[in-house]
């Protein structure tokens, strides 16, 4: 094991750390990235949206040499009962500009690439390592890690977590606690490969242009959940998650959850007649801003999943994971470029940085949506789809029926199945957690 001492240390090789490792390495600081993975990305096999405006700011090059697969010019929300689906969709042609916003992207094949720019920065990364613990001096700094590797203990000014929402290491240094059941989901993904040609037909798309499908509704059966569909240049992600909690409460299967919705009338046609070649299972944060343990101490600073920071009502996790690494490698350099110690009371500029950041007042914002639809999942998932649905199915159906008859039909089944009271509770509930 390498014995020489380091300005930082990064443990963890997914979006966060890779942000960070690089962003310290590009000015000059002496890093080592530690990765328990066989290769950088090797334990992020799902399929992803990539914001170009994050990884801009880090390498402003990156289309040019990217594992880029597909960028998105349409957008369609899905709200699924049973058998149909409720759905609004944008499309623009001023998405196939030169320097398109979103594109999809397969992690391990993108974390690969970002991988390689972190060494070409100049840090030294080390794979197939585990880091079992952090190393403290006698008054509780973190001054190094400990690894699995022969001779194991290396040191650094600080020590940069992107271990993950399910890493060990902040919580057996009681940095942080481990997460609730109910602040954290379990998604399930498989990838279906279709001809190119194929996947442009079935989502109307041309070349290198991009769809992306999330739905909600029955789907997750009463769960807190979302299920997504994202088009790759030869493949179909396909996945759905709900909270960890929920899995537990309802003993569902989350195997016969992405069953049910492949099979589901409005999906199944997309996915006819291709190969799945891979499927994963991912732990995703979803507590939002009430649920972001502390940022810093003495010797060490946390980013990305590791501290929560993943805006669920948006569906955004790269870009804040991305943005996290860079300001608290940015924070890092400010403080060593001063030559100050790295306490505490110096690392805090991370998190002012991020707090003055779109990544703290977005979950800021929604802070309170979580425990919204948490506890009021039955009639978020269930309820008002199936509402939805009948009262769509209503209006379309021409029967001879009058349509003032039928407005009053559609009115008493969403009184019948929440009340007058409810129905205002629950508007109510939703415009104070939205503001």
């Amino acid at each position: 094991m390498i014995e020489e001492k380091f300005d930082a240390i990064v443990v963890g090789a997914g979006m966060s750390g890779n942000a960070a490792a690089y962003t310290l390495a590009s000015r000059g600081l002496k890093v080592l990235q530690l990765e328990r993975g066989e290769y950088s990305g090797s334990k992020n096999v799902q399929g992803a949206i990539m914001y170009a405006d994050m990884l801009e700011k880090i390498i402003p090059d990156f289309r040019e040499d990217a594992p880029l697969e597909r960028h998105i010019v349409e957008q369609r929300f899905w709200m699924m009962d049973d058998s149909s689906h409720t759905g609004m969709h944008y499309r623009s042609e001023d998405f196939n500009s030169d320097r398109p916003n979103r594109y999809t992207i397969v992690r391990a094949q993108f974390d690969k690439w970002f991988s390689r720019k972190v060494r070409e920065a100049g840090a030294t990364v080390l794979t197939e390592t585990t880091v079992t613990e952090l190393i403290q001096d006698a008054y509780g700094k973190v001054i190094g890690v400990r690894t699995d590797r022969r001779g194991g203990i290396v040191h650094a000014d600080v020590v940069v977590l992107a271990e993950g929402v399910n890493g060990l290491l902040g919580t057996r240094a009681g940095l942080r606690t481990p997460p609730k059941p109910e602040t954290v989901a379990l998604a399930v993904k498989e990838m279906h490969f279709l001809p190119q040609e194929v996947i442009e037909a079935r989502f109307n798309l041309r070349g290198d242009e991009g769809c992306v499908i999330e739905a909600a509704g029955t789907i997750s059966k009463g769960m807190t959940g979302l299920a997504f569909l994202y088009t790759n240049r030869e493949s179909v992600s396909v996945g759905i998650g709900c909270l960890v909690s929920d899995f537990a409460e309802a003993m569902e299967s989350p195997y016969a959850l992405l069953e049910d919705f492949k099979r589901h009338p409005s999906i199944r046609p997309l996915l006819e007649g291709s190969e799945v070649k891979e499927y994963a299972a991912h732990l995703i944060p979803e507590g939002g801003y009430r649920a972001i343990p502390e940022l810093c101490g003495d010797g060490w600073v946390m980013v990305g999943d590791a501290a929560q920071l993943n805006n669920a009502i948006h569906r955004e996790g790269s870009n804040l994971a991305m943005t996290s690494g860079r300001i608290a490698a940015e924070a890092i350099f400010q403080v060593k470029s001063r030559r100050d110690p790295m306490t505490k009371d110096n690392l805090i500029l991370y998190k002012k940085m991020l707090d003055d950041s779109f990544v703290i007042k977005d979950l800021k914002k929604y802070k309170d949506m979580p425990n919204l639809l948490h506890t009021n999942s039955q009639n978020f998932f269930m309820t008002y789809p199936q509402l939805v649905s009948k009262a769509a199915q209503n209006f379309l159906h021409v029967d001879g029926t009058p349509k003032l008859d039928k407005e009053r039909e559609t009115t008493r089944a969403f009184v019948k199945a929440r009340s007058r009271l409810g129905l205002i509770g629950d508007a109510f509930r939703l415009a104070l957690a939205w503001r």
